[in-house]
């Protein structure tokens, strides 16, 4: 009887098994072809910030770029002229780069994607001082558009 029991307790409980959402591996985020996508492309993005390439960066980024650095004062507002300027003096001061994410989650609209993130980044620098290792760990979103059929990161860097 306790056998009998254990088998029909088995049989109800099988399909809800496994009845959560798949991850995207590696992430937080339900693997979906849109999600897949938005991490996929965000991915690009850090492999460029890791192997240190502006152009490769400039190419994932709208020209609307535009963070206001969440703060209405406007001296730290970053467009796509200022991002682009930024990247040149990056190259000069940043010597190594190690860049990580943790995808947490991933908002799909029609005209925006959201990519919210957890980084890590350890960046090796020049200073006057001479070279020294900085670290940074933070939350992040990254907003993305879709211009001409590609996604482009449009705030967020």
């Amino acid at each position: 009887m306790l056998h009998s029991k254990t088998l029909l307790a088995a049989l109800v409980l099988a399909p809800l098994v496994g009845c959560g959402a798949q991850l995207i591996p590696n992430t937080d985020v339900p693997d979906t072809v849109e999600n897949r996508e938005a991490v996929e492309f965000v991915e690009e993005y850090r492999h460029a910030v890791e192997t240190h390439n502006p152009a490769s960066i400039l190419r994932l980024v709208s020209h609307d770029y535009f963070d206001d650095n969440g703060t209405p004062a406007s001296g730290d507002d970053v467009d796509y002229e200022t991002l682009q300027g930024r990247l040149g003096r990056w190259t000069g001061d940043v010597l190594d780069v190690r860049y990580e994410m943790r995808y947490r989650r991933v908002t799909v609209y029609p005209e925006r994607v959201f990519v919210d993130v957890t980084y890590t980044g350890s960046f090796k620098v020049r200073t006057a001082e001479g070279e020294r290792w900085e670290r940074r760990l933070a939350d992040n979103r990254l907003e993305l558009i879709r211009e001409d059929g590609e996604l482009r990161i449009v705030s967020g860097l």
